[in-house]
């Protein structure tokens, strides 16, 4: 303002003064001494550690915060910092501005942190130094590892995994969701069993953990028990061994089934014969001939439980002779279906007889003259199953189409690596005779199971599929192997981080 109005202003200078123990020019503060002089006068860092021990457990990668709480932290991380600064006693006495790690050698059992703290000195002057406090690392397993190595059968909880069915489809899927949540981690072994997967744990927390996950992915049911293992009467303390048994509902994706009469009806007369699409922690089915359609949750089911009339081991291969469509698409829970008359012959009668069977399927808008599908054949199956002799006068087809086959576009990529692989769990198996009869039969319902990924967008979607590194694309195989055969897209895998072999001791790879 007085600029504007022309007066004369006097330029504002800041003084300096002369330190008191040097004699250079400074800017004036409260000690009149400059930060060299101060700093040789006052030790702000006297009095707080500059060496610490902390205990790390090498099996679990975590640190021990004192008196018997074990923290997961990797090295360089936010939670290791904010460890590592808590560790630090007197560190009140002073404001802490910084802190930041500084590189050491990862085996050097050193770990360096480098702190810049402030405080009130001289006169009121505030000083603000950095100092470097180093950690040295100490190995010692914590209890729960220690047992382990001791005894590695010494668990304390149990979870039995079951599903009263003729395959293992559903526990493949089932492995690859507890990848992917990390829901077996606490898990100290894993054992393959014939009808199933037994978990074992070292805490009971864990294992009740582990259970409300399967409830939330899967329809089961589950009942625990316990058995007294010791008793001290002095201390009054009780050790248990629990055991967590949990079934799996025996209805798979694409089973035809024969709803029970009262379950029919109160699902406002569905079927009876139906089709069950997706198994997630409901049960959808599917009328093949209306599209109708419901949905079953696990206490509905339990409640009046059925089971399958017919399972995927039954399915038969089938040409299609002619395709008409008779009803528009309509789409139910994301998945496209067309009601459509077909004309088809089984592929072991080709060429044999001319047997036909004229079919209502909802695949009208996959199938076209001279496909393949896959379809249970109720012509020539003997099932004696109580529901299906309880409809009285119920005309039953022919046979039921499931799903299009690949079969034949298969056999020009036989033996080829797929561009992309799953994870598995590190689980004990059977080595015996029968072991092995059985580990061919795994192998072969396997390579159905990641058929059916492929064909299936849905299934993959809450599934991590990874790069196979070792698989190298042609591009003339490309042009000649497997036109219009499913398969998936490089945007859906991810790729195969590992940082460290040893780590990686959990999972294994399997194309």
């Amino acid at each position: 303002m007085a600029e504007e109005a022309g007066m004369f202003t006097v330029h504002q200078t800041i003084g300096s003064v002369l330190c008191c123990k040097c004699g250079i020019p400074m800017a004036p503060n409260a000690a009149n001494m400059c930060v060299k002089c101060l700093r040789s006068e006052v030790d702000i860092t006297e009095g707080l550690q500059k060496h610490v021990i902390i205990i790390h457990c090498p099996e679990c990668d975590t640190y021990l915060q004192p008196p018997r709480t074990w923290i997961k932290a990797q090295l360089e991380s936010k939670e290791l910092l904010t460890f590592c600064v808590k560790r630090l006693k007197n560190l009140n006495k002073v404001r802490l501005v910084h802190a930041e790690f500084v590189w050491t050698e990862p085996h050097s059992k050193r770990i360096k942190v480098k702190l810049r703290v402030q405080k009130e000195v001289l006169n009121g002057a505030i000083l603000e130094q950095a100092y470097t406090v180093e950690y040295v690392v100490q190995e010692q397993m914590c209890e729960s590892c220690s047992r382990v190595q001791a005894n590695p059968d010494q668990w304390v909880a149990a979870v039995q995994l079951r599903q009263h069915v003729s395959h293992r489809r559903t526990f493949f899927y089932l492995e690859q969701l507890i990848l992917k949540h990390d829901a077996a981690a606490r898990a100290i072994r894993i054992k393959q069993m014939d009808q199933g997967i037994d978990f074992f744990f070292s805490n009971r927390s864990h294992a009740v953990k582990f259970v409300e996950f399967l409830g939330k992915v899967a329809p089961v049911r589950s009942r625990h028990d316990k058995q007294l293992v010791s008793h001290d009467p002095k201390s009054n303390n009780y050790n248990y061994k629990y055991t967590f048994s949990v079934e799996i509902c025996p209805i798979c994706r694409e089973d035809l089934i024969c709803l029970p009469s009262k379950v029919a009806t109160s699902l406002g007369n569905l079927g009876p014969l139906v089709i069950c699409t997706k198994v997630s922690n409901n049960i959808a089915l599917l009328d093949p001939f209306t599209l109708r359609h419901c949905f079953l949750d696990a206490d509905q089911y339990w409640r009046s439980s059925f089971k399958s009339l017919l399972s995927c081991r039954q399915l038969v291969e089938y040409i299609v002779l002619d395709v008409e469509v008779v009803s528009s698409e309509v789409n139910i829970a994301g998945s496209k279906y067309v009601l459509a008359d077909a004309q088809v012959a089984r592929l072991s009668d080709f060429g044999k007889n001319d047997t036909i069977f004229s079919v209502r399927t909802f695949l009208g808008h996959l199938l076209n003259p001279g496909d393949y599908a896959l379809g249970y054949d109720l012509y020539g199956s003997n099932s004696n199953d109580i529901e299906l002799d309880k409809y009285k006068g119920l005309v039953i087809p022919d046979a039921v189409l499931i799903k299009k086959s690949y079969e034949e576009k298969r056999q020009r990529k036989r033996g080829k690596p797929r561009a992309w692989k799953l994870k598995s769990l590190n689980m004990e198996v059977d080595n015996t005779t029968k072991g092995r009869i059985e580990e061919d039969k795994m192998d072969s319902e396997y390579e159905h199971f990641l058929r059916d990924l492929e064909e299936n967008p849905e299934m993959r979607f809450n599934i991590s599929l990874y790069r196979n590194k070792e698989y190298q694309p042609s591009d003339m195989a490309s042009l000649t192997d497997g036109e219009d055969l499913p398969s998936v897209a490089l945007e859906e895998l991810l790729a195969d981080l590992d940082l460290d072999d040893e780590e990686d001791g959990e999972t294994s790879m399997r194309e």
